[in-house]
């Protein structure tokens, strides 16, 4: 299994893993980076050099999976105590107001909850330029935190002028309701196509998150320390699943988990995914660990408008536990609340560093992640295999072990979902997550061994469903 592993080790111990890779003592934890990572199995060489660490249970080159240190050394949590509440929501009638779009509100629910720290509100210019322009920004005693995703609000020029000189102003929610303060404010230039240019490395037109946030957003970006008048909540009959990551980490210590692995998707949960989530629990034991817990943790905030809805992916992902694909014992299914870009390589960092905050040593990475189609052309926007080859040498993120997966496909002698074989190559169906929403929609059934039949059985009712809606609109369109 192609799995590429870094593993920060306080040990006394010179150690080789590879020819060209050598762990060295020295005052600051040590990445291991094997350059071979992509044609060899570094699971298997760290396993067999097991014998000469010290056991991970009882000694400094322990990694916990709850206590991995966040980004900046302290979760950051920007929602106001109780206590509090009433006079900051008093202060904050005398402000000038600025008005949050729903993908707005979906960011301060990220960073009130820590999922960014150590950023404290939408970022000012300094913070700004220096993720557009390094994928990362410097802390005030040095250290490198990857931030690859610039995290701002954007004004127009009405609220500009409405906000004038004032150094604060209030936060208003998309239902009209105030949400929080953004103190100490800067203001500055929102240059658009640099922005675009830079996070997803091109400007053609159809990439969604433009068209649907950056393209009408104001020319102008503020930036503050953000104070959150109450948890964000959005009653919608999934706020349970929406785990801070200081839950999480409790919810870890709970378990008593000793390794954390996050996957993160997008989409409804397949046997394939379901193979490499019980594969790398499976080597994570052969490695030592006694129980590593696996982080289920879909995207849950802005997606695409032909993407699977969170609720119907929530349904499948319960069926998923029900049928017993994954174990409910090691699995916690939560929700990830960011908005989703489809920048590839340059998003799947923040997918990654917000995931080192949540408490998770263990990252999996699959092909083309946070990729997308060519908005004109029919090829990926980005190079499948690049996600997982950036997460390996980004800054920021050297505390975190990335593990690319192999490729899984339907084995049609199997007749179940198996890693590729390339030997055998017209054994193996490719089913993309086109060819998945086809079948569904057209009320067809995947081969067998594909998804558990609960799971699928909540797409196809909800694509059934998109057609009613679909044929009642297109009657009352005839009719008037």
């Amino acid at each position: 299994m192609s799995l590429g592993i870094r593993l920060n080790v306080t040990s006394n111990l010179t150690l080789t893993f590879h020819p060209q890779t050598t762990i060295r003592r020295t005052s600051h934890s040590t990445s291991i980076r094997p350059r071979s990572i992509y044609r060899s199995n570094p699971l298997i060489l760290l396993r067999r050099t097991m014998s000469a660490i010290p056991s991970h249970k009882s000694s400094s080159s322990t990694i916990k999976s709850s206590l991995i240190e966040p980004d900046g050394g302290a979760l950051v949590d920007r929602v106001v105590p109780e206590s509090e509440r009433a006079a900051k929501a008093l202060e904050v009638e005398s402000m000038p107001k600025v008005s949050l779009t729903q993908i707005d509100l979906e960011w301060v629910h990220v960073i009130s909850e820590g999922w960014a720290s150590p950023l404290k509100g939408f970022m000012r210019e300094d913070e700004y330029l220096q993720s557009l322009h390094f994928n990362c920004i410097r802390t005030k005693d040095g250290t490198i935190v990857n931030m690859s995703l610039p995290i701002v609000l954007a004004i127009d020029d009405e609220a500009k002028e409405r906000i004038g000189a004032s150094q604060n102003v209030g936060l208003v929610g998309p239902a009209g309701d105030l949400v929080g303060i953004l103190r100490s404010i800067e203001i500055y230039k929102h240059n658009k196509e640099e922005r675009i240019a830079r996070t997803w490395g091109t400007t053609v037109p159809g990439l969604p998150y433009v068209e649907e946030v950056i393209t009408p957003a104001g020319n102008w970006l503020i930036g503050g320390d953000l104070e959150v008048l109450k948890p964000i909540k959005y009653n919608d009959g999934l706020d349970h699943y929406r785990l801070s990551p200081r839950q999480l980490r409790e919810e870890f210590d709970k378990r008593q988990a000793d390794a954390v692995f996050a996957f993160q998707l997008r989409n409804p949960v397949h046997n394939g995914h379901a193979l490499l989530m019980n594969d790398t629990r499976k080597r994570l034991l052969e490695m030592g660990y006694k129980n590593p817990i696996l982080l289920l943790h879909p995207l849950g905030g802005y997606t695409k408008a032909d993407d699977v809805p969170l609720d119907v992916r929530m349904e499948q992902h319960s069926k998923v536990l029900e049928d017993g694909v994954l174990d409910p014992e090691t699995t916690i299914v939560a929700i990830f609340p960011s908005p989703m870009h489809y920048a590839g390589p340059t998003e799947v960092q923040w997918h990654a560093k917000a995931r080192i905050n949540s408490g998770a040593n263990f990252y999996i990475v699959g092909r083309d992640p946070a990729g997308m189609g060519h908005p004109t052309e029919k090829r990926d926007l980005y190079d499948p295999d690049h996600g997982k080859k950036v997460l390996s040498m980004a800054p920021g993120l050297e505390k975190l072990n990335i593990l690319p997966f192999r490729v899984a496909a339907y084995d049609m002698v199997e007749k179940k979902m198996a890693f590729f074989d390339p030997s055998r190559a017209k054994d193996f169906l490719f089913i993309s997550g086109t060819k998945m929403r086809t079948y569904a929609r057209n009320g067809e059934n995947p081969p067998d061994g594909f998804m558990c039949p609960q799971g699928w059985n909540v797409l196809v009712r909800y694509y059934e469903s998109l057609q009613a809606e679909e044929a009642t609109q297109q009657a009352a369109v005839l009719s008037a």
